[in-house]
């Protein structure tokens, strides 16, 4: 047993047993890191990063099938374009939300398992069982460190009316500005008959606010009426 998994993993032409051995390979390689995204709700999950590595496997040996078979051709054009084509699938999972944009990171790794198909393919087991490993530590373990040590704010949209010009845009902005949340945009709408003014803030709000304090310090100011802090989607 031992003897036919070396003499496959030493295998350089390309024959059945060969061909799923490496699908096999990296059916668990783009599996493991599948799960890590689908239990992070990504969009591109499970599957879909089984699928895009048993692709880009199946096509890194088809690329060394044809020069051996027919003695022409170029095994690493076929490659290069799934390295350039992948983009587009990447480029699905990257969403816009509001002002925010989500996916990036499972559009890098979209990416990176194409490449450790590739890479299986080619018979690089080692390179790709490393890889492997450390994208699954930068998901998970960098995720983590990334969350404590350099929380990501929140955008969200921050709606004041009031029944006066007392409240002023500029009082406004200092309070925000006091309790460190970030001010993205302002927009300003006057009503002349009424008399009253309402202000839509859009805004970066830190992960440890106090909404309690942020509600009584902007209700404190002279003619606020009503607040709505809502997300951005």
């Amino acid at each position: 047993m031992l003897v036919w998994i070396q003499d496959l993993l030493n295998a350089t032409d390309v024959h059945l047993p060969v061909t799923l051995f490496r699908l096999l390979v990296v059916f668990v390689l783009a599996g493991a890191i599948g799960v890590e995204r689908e239990r992070s709700n990504q969009p591109a999950g499970l599957r879909t990063h089984i699928l895009i590595g048993l692709g880009s496997t199946l096509i890194m040996l088809l690329s060394i099938h044809l020069p051996l078979t027919y003695a022409a051709g170029d095994p690493a054009r076929l490659a290069a374009q799934v390295v350039s084509g992948i983009g587009f699938l990447g480029g699905g999972a990257i969403l816009r939300l509001g002002a925010d944009i989500r996916g990036l990171t499972t559009a890098a790794s979209i990416w990176t398992v194409a490449a450790i198909g590739l890479a299986v393919g080619a018979g690089l087991y080692g390179g790709a069982v490393g890889a492997t490993v450390l994208i699954l530590m930068t998901l998970t373990l960098l995720d983590r460190f990334e969350r404590k040590y350099f929380p990501k704010r929140v955008i969200k949209s921050l709606h004041i009316a009031t029944n006066s010009k007392k409240a002023q845009a500029y009082v406004l902005e200092g309070v925000l500005e006091d309790l460190n949340i970030r001010i993205r945009s302002t927009d300003v709408q006057r009503s002349i008959d009424k008399g009253t003014t309402r202000y839509r803030f859009m805004v970066y709000v830190p992960p440890d606010l106090d909404y309690d304090e942020m509600y009584e310090l902007v209700n404190g100011v002279p003619g606020v009426t009503k607040i709505r802090l809502e997300d951005v989607g």
